[in-house]
C-alpha cells in the first residue's frame, strides 16, 4: 500500500487525485438511452434489456408475496436471527428521526406551521450481481415504513437460481409491499417513468453499478433520489496506539467491495504505516475477493503520514469519507474535529462492518467527499415538508406597507395590489 511522507498542501492535491469524480459519456449516452426506450415501451423495452443483459426471458416481473414468506421460513436460525437484531436496532435508531407536524399560534390572528407527509411511494434497487445484500434492503425498507410510505417497491436483478432467499426474506422483514425481478439501468427507468406491470414511484433509493447510478442521476427531477452513490470508501485516523492487523482488515472490509473502493489511512506514525502496509500484503493473500481488494488498494488505497494530529484532522476533512474510523487514544474528544463524514466509529471496538449490519444507524452513506453537504439515509428522506399560513385582516393590514414596499422593489405591481385589493373600499 502506498505510504505518502509530504507536507500538508501536498498531501490535500494527491488527495484531490484520488478523490477525482470522472464522467463517463459513452455510459451517459447508453443508460440515456435505455431511460428513453423504457419511457416509451414499457414493459417489452425492459424484458428486452433483461434478455440482452441478464441472459434470460421473462414472461413475469413479479415475484408473489408468498415467495417472501417461504423465503424467510428457509433460511437458517442463524441468519434469521442476525437479520432479526439488525431490524430491531436500526429501528430502534431511525425511530429518533421522526419528525411532527407543528402550529405556531404564538401571535393572535396569525397561525403558520408545517405538514409533515409521507411519500406515497419509492422504490428500493438492490444490487445482485457479485453479492447479495439483504443488510441494504432493511437499512432502506425500514426508514421509509417508519416514515409512513404505504408503498415500497423493491427491484433486483433477476439470477439463474432464482433470486437469494436472505434478500427476499430481508425484503419481508423491512416490510417491502412489491418485489420484481429487474435490474440495471432498466429497473431504474420503470420506477422513474413507470411500465404495465411497474407502476412509478416517487422516489428511488439504493446502491448499484456505475450504470445504475447514472440512471439515477438521469432520472432525477422526475423523481426524487437518495443520493448518487460512488464506490464504497473508508478513512482511518490513527496514532500509535492502534492495532496494525486490525487497521489492515477495516481497510480491507471496504476494498473488498469495489476495484474501484477507496481505503485510506492517515496517521502520524510511521511505523504504523509500515506495519499496516505489511499486514494489508498478508491478509490479501488469503482473502477470497483477492483480486477485487488489490485492485483497490493498489490504484485507489493510501497510507499519509503527517506531522501531527491536527493534519490529520484536517486532510481527513478534506476527504470527506463515507466511513471514518478514529483509532486515536480516547476518540471521543476528537469528535469536534469532524467536520466532513458519512458516518463515525470511534474506537478499536467500532470496527466499519458493525455499522454495516447490526449497530442500527444507517449504512447508505454519502460518497465521493460528498460528505462536505449530504447525510445519511434516514426517515427524514422519506417524508415532505407543506407549509401552511392563516393570517386575519388585522394582522395583514399591519405588515400591508413591507409587503407592498418589498414587491414594487422587486417589480411586482401585481403582488402588491393583491395585498391591497384586500382594503380596498367597495364601490
Amino acid at each position: 500500500m502506498k505510504i505518502y511522507e509530504k507536507s500538508l498542501n501536498e498531501m490535500k492535491k494527491i488527495v484531490a487525485r484520488y478523490t477525482e469524480q470522472t464522467i463517463d459519456f459513452e455510459i451517459e449516452k447508453t443508460v440515456s438511452e435505455i431511460i428513453q426506450n423504457v419511457a416509451q415501451n414499457g414493459d417489452q423495452a425492459v424484458r428486452d434489456y433483461e434478455r440482452k443483459f441478464d441472459n434470460v426471458n421473462l414472461a413475469d416481473f413479479s415475484i408473489p408475496a408468498f415467495q417472501l414468506d417461504q423465503a424467510l421460513d428457509s433460511i437458517d436460525e442463524d441468519l434469521r436471527a442476525a437479520l432479526e437484531l439488525a431490524k430491531q436496532n436500526i429501528t430502534s435508531f431511525h425511530k429518533q428521526e421522526i419528525e411532527n407536524s407543528f402550529v405556531d399560534v404564538s401571535t393572535p390572528g396569525i397561525m403558520r406551521g408545517e405538514k409533515i407527509t409521507p411519500l406515497a411511494s419509492v422504490g428500493l434497487y438492490v444490487p445482485g450481481g457479485t453479492a447479495a445484500y439483504p443488510s441494504t434492503i432493511l437499512m432502506c425498507g425500514i426508514p421509509a415504513k417508519l416514515a409512513g410510505v404505504k408503498r415500497v417497491v423493491m427491484v433486483t436483478p433477476p439470477q439463474p437460481a432464482g433470486i437469494n432467499p436472505a434478500v427476499l426474506a430481508a425484503a419481508k422483514l423491512a416490510g417491502v409491499d412489491e418485489v420484481y425481478q429487474v435490474g440495471g439501468a432498466q429497473a431504474i427507468a420503470a420506477l422513474a417513468y413507470g411500465t404495465e406491470t411497474i407502476p412509478a414511484v416517487d422516489k428511488i433509493m439504493g446502491p448499484g453499478n456505475i450504470f445504475v447510478a447514472t440512471a439515477k442521476k438521469q432520472v432525477f427531477g422526475k423523481v426524487a433520489i437518495d443520493m448518487v452513490a460512488g464506490p464504497s470508501e473508508i478513512g482511518i485516523l490513527a496514532d500509535e496506539s492502534a492495532n496494525a492487523k486490525e487497521i489492515a482488515a477495516d481497510l480491507l472490509s471496504q476494498a473488498e467491495h469495489d476495484k474501484r473502493a477507496r481505503a485510506m489511512l492517515i496517521t502520524n506514525s510511521k511505523s504504523l504505516a509500515e506495519a499496516v502496509s505489511k499486514e494489508i500484503e498478508r491478509q490479501l493473500s488469503t482473502l477470497p475477493r483477492q483480486e477485487i481488494a488489490r485492485t483497490s488498494i493498489e490504484d485507489r488505497g493510501f497510507i499519509a503520514v503527517m506531522e501531527n494530529t491536527a493534519e490529520m484532522f484536517e486532510l481527513m476533512n478534506d476527504v470527506a469519507p463515507e466511513h471514518l474510523e478514529v483509532q486515536l487514544k480516547n476518540p471521543t474528544q476528537y469528535l469536534g474535529l469532524i467536520k466532513n463524514a458519512g458516518s463515525v466509529f470511534l474506537g478499536r471496538y467500532a470496527s466499519e462492518p458493525l455499522g454495516d449490519y447490526v449497530a442500527g444507524p444507517n449504512h447508505v452513506l454519502p460518497t465521493g467527499g460528498t460528505a462536505r453537504f449530504a447525510s445519511p439515509l434516514g426517515v427524514y428522506d422519506f417524508v415532505k415538508r407543506t407549509q401552511f399560513i392563516q393570517f386575519d385582516q388585522q394582522n395583514l393590514k399591519a405588515d400591508l406597507k413591507a409587503i407592498t414596499k418589498l414587491a414594487r422593489t422587486e417589480g411586482l405591481e401585481a403582488h402588491a395590489r393583491a395585498i391591497e385589493a384586500r382594503f380596498d373600499k367597495e364601490d
